[in-house]
């Protein structure tokens, strides 16, 4: 196992001289004898056979491969002073990491905005997101896999906090042979390819969305899904504001159904264990619920059982 020649002080002491321009300067800042900090940098220089700085006058000046060892040390102490403060927050009971599994129909910008606004509060928790769709939203609850959950259905004995109301429609290619029909049924698309999400959970389950058609070819996402109609195959549910602009573009083509046109639910913040959030978690709780205040997208009142589907 590899045991360093040089102490931390060292490369600390090596750094302090550098930045406050000199020995004397540096002894000052640090409260320590401006011959200690003599010491400390020529053992560290005798050690690794390399010359960091050179006297002239009363200033010391770094050598060419001091600047290259410079940055490393710098690297070096703020690297020990993230582990000091991740040892220091633990011990408070701050987070190491944290969990959000978010369901895939929810809008990123709004996610995206509370993770601005949870970041400078983090104190380098470890954060790790997950996409979820449908069952595996419900998996990460029930089997508390995940921290926070924002999820499109609320499994029974847990209370969801809603974020925004999605809207999911059937879209296809303009040139699409349903593009070119001016009323649809449900029975008509059931003769067409539907490219559907894949369902994350460990026992995947249809539990919302029309599947009724002949072929199905099932994607990992809404682009893969948006990308395949691009090139003019099949039909999808999705959410408006992943389309809304390429309809408006003409790239694709909302469907003219007589009846299930759209498909509307709120998606919602759930805390599977909540009394095992930790302060951490606690300030990603504020920051997803502010993000979402600020849009004023979410309405007032929790929600407890099962509630709406997730398409």
């Amino acid at each position: 196992m590899f045991r360093p020649k040089s102490t931390l002080e060292q490369w600390r002491i090596f750094q302090a001289v550098v930045e406050y321009g000199g020995y004397a300067q540096a002894a000052e800042q640090l409260n320590k004898s401006q011959s200690a900090l003599n010491h400390a940098v020529a053992k560290l220089q005798q050690t690794l056979g390399v010359a960091l700085l050179e006297v002239r006058g009363r200033k010391a000046f770094l050598t060419e491969e001091g600047q290259v060892f410079l940055r490393r040390a710098k690297l070096l102490t703020q690297q020990m002073e993230e582990l000091e403060l991740l040892a220091h927050n633990i011990h408070q009971g701050w987070e190491a990491q944290l969990t959000l599994a978010v369901e895939l129909v929810h809008p990123r910008p709004l996610l995206n905005r509370a993770l601005q606004l949870y970041y400078p509060q983090s104190r380098a928790t470890q954060l790790q997101l997950l996409d979820t769709v449908l069952t595996g939203s419900m998996e990460a609850i029930s089997e508390g896999t995940a921290d926070l959950v924002i999820t499109g259905t609320v499994p029974r004995g847990h209370i969801g906090e809603p974020l925004t109301e999605i809207t999911l429609l059937p879209v296809c290619h303009p040139q699409h042979p349903l593009a070119s029909e001016p009323e649809l049924n449900l029975d008509l698309l059931s003769h067409h390819l539907q490219i559907v999400i894949r369902d994350t959970g460990k026992q995947p389950k249809e539990l919302g969305g029309w599947l009724k058609s002949d072929q199905r070819w099932t994607v990992n996402n809404f682009h893969e899904a948006i990308g395949i109609m691009l090139s003019g195959l099949g039909f999808a549910w999705v959410p408006l504001h992943l389309v809304e602009q390429l309809i408006a573009q003409g790239r694709l083509h909302r469907l003219n159904l007589l009846e299930h046109a759209t498909r509307k639910f709120y998606t919602y913040l759930v805390q599977p264990n909540p009394g095992q959030l930790g302060p951490s978690g606690q300030k990603l709780l504020e920051a997803l619920r502010e993000s979402h205040r600020a849009e004023g997208s979410a309405v007032s009142h929790p929600v407890k059982a099962e509630t709406g589907d997730a398409g």
